[in-house]
């Protein structure tokens, strides 16, 4: 399979269309080789419309479909040499995108496997401004802390005030809150040390483990 070719159509009919204009997000997307970031039963679905399962545990976890994943990084504004935290970064394929347009990357990842496997992939593509580390991902990576931008790879219900705190003054962090058809796109940013958010774009994307609300018993 030519995946060169298939980089290309995936930016030309996926990302291009869907209101993707920055230039080092396009080039990202058509520089980085998605198809060394999934199993490779599948390889020859790694440029398909759609997310791409890298790992049947906590519920299943997977790189995120083009498109989203591609207008979520023009969202956040990324600066050559911020510094970023990726949260569930997975296989690795968002947090190399991402350190092809920032400046560093931290790439959390709760799955020792799936940290292992994208330490690994990383580390023999040549991105040496990753830097991929296991833990909690709703704890964040403080010992790394503040970023520029913080990009949670996943649908979540709520974001911690933890996560916020890692925020540099000034800095952006981007997720999709909600689940299935009801989630959107938000936009954070923190100045003076208060949180903001602006409503984005509806999107649909799997979710992250650990970021649900805590429920209330009520009597």
């Amino acid at each position: 399979m030519d995946f060169e070719a298939a980089r290309i159509k995936m930016v030309d009919n996926q990302v291009r269309t869907t209101d993707v204009t920055s230039h080092p997000v396009l080039s990202a997307f058509l520089t980085v080789p998605r198809e060394a970031f999934v199993p490779e039963e599948m390889k020859a679905l790694a440029y398909i419309d759609t997310d791409v399962k890298v790992s049947a545990a906590n519920g299943g976890r997977y790189v995120m479909e083009p498109s989203p994943l591609a207008k979520l990084v023009q969202l956040a504004a990324i600066e050559p040499g911020d510094a970023i935290l990726e949260i569930g970064s997975n296989s690795g394929y968002g947090a190399a995108i991402l350190s092809r347009i920032g400046g560093s990357v931290v790439a959390l990842e709760s799955d020792g496997a799936l940290a292992a496997q994208a330490k690994t992939t990383l580390a023999a593509l040549g991105y040496d401004n990753v830097t991929v580390v296991e833990g909690p991902l709703e704890a964040g990576h403080a010992a790394g802390a503040p970023y520029e931008v913080i990009f949670l790879h996943g649908a979540v219900e709520t974001v911690p005030d933890a996560i916020f705190a890692q925020l540099k003054d000034g800095g952006r962090l981007v997720a999709v809150v909600g689940y299935g058809n009801a989630s959107r796109a938000k936009l954070f940013l923190r100045e003076g040390g208060i949180v903001s958010e602006s409503p984005a774009f509806n999107t649909a994307v799997k979710p992250l483990p650990g970021f649900r609300l805590t429920r209330e018993f009520v009597f």
